[in-house]
């Protein structure tokens, strides 16, 4: 006897809130969003709360539902930074009144905010669960490294350790490397990967700065 192969296929209650996070403000999940940005705007800009709203998210990123993790949500301004506009001169460009382009990202701004309101816990790491026209929210999974329940488990343990003291004010968690160009094997332009990759092919085709030296207008020509 042959099942039909879309019985046996049988999914985990994971992928289908993975499903319904990959459209949020699209079906069902319209109206729920809205509900919840409302009740959120009228929220602390950091906030405890019981349980995360993207669970698949959360335990992908680390999370346990045990003693000694704690989830908050914060509420971050969208844009750039809006200055005043400078009493003393400044070229246009350099005016800022139309923004500024940080080098941090938003999720890494939620993070500081998160850590400086907990002192006593530890980022671990953190993740996107909605915005408006403008706020953005993301929710900051936090550990308490000082707790036996920490302590004693082999997964989560290695953030006891004094290296990671801070861990969001020194780039050491995901959004911090994301930050600084860390990424693996991406080669974009400003990481590890990029500049390596130029400084060999400089060094191939001699010109550049890894060339050795400048070269004449004639040795050029020829």
């Amino acid at each position: 006897m042959i099942l039909n192969r879309e019985v046996l296929e049988l999914k985990s209650m994971y992928h289908y809130i993975a499903e319904h996070w990959k459209r949020p403000y699209q079906g069902e999940m319209k109206e729920i969003m809205r509900q919840r940005f409302i009740e959120w705007r009228r929220e602390p800009t950091v906030v405890r709360i019981e349980k995360p709203t993207r669970l698949n998210r959360a335990r992908a990123l680390g999370y346990k539902a045990k003693q000694g993790f704690v989830v908050v949500r914060v509420r971050v301004r969208k844009g750039g930074q809006r200055k005043p506009r400078p009493d003393s001169g400044r070229r246009p460009k350099r005016m800022g009144v139309h923004g500024y382009t940080t080098w941090k990202s938003l999720r890494l701004i939620a993070e500081e905010r998160a850590a400086r309101k907990f002192p006593n816990l530890e980022v671990l790491n953190s993740y996107y669960v909605g915005e408006d026209g403008r706020y953005k929210w993301y929710e900051v999974i936090m550990v308490d490294p000082h707790h036996p329940a920490i302590q004693n488990d082999p997964e989560i343990n290695w953030i006891c350790s004094p290296a990671n003291r801070g861990r969001a004010f020194r780039g050491l968690t995901s959004a911090g490397k994301k930050m600084r160009g860390l990424r693996k094997s991406r080669g974009l332009k400003e990481s590890h990967n990029y500049k390596w990759r130029k400084k060999r092919l400089e060094r191939e085709s001699k010109k550049g700065k890894e060339s050795g030296g400048h070269r004449s207008k004639a040795e050029a020509m020829s």
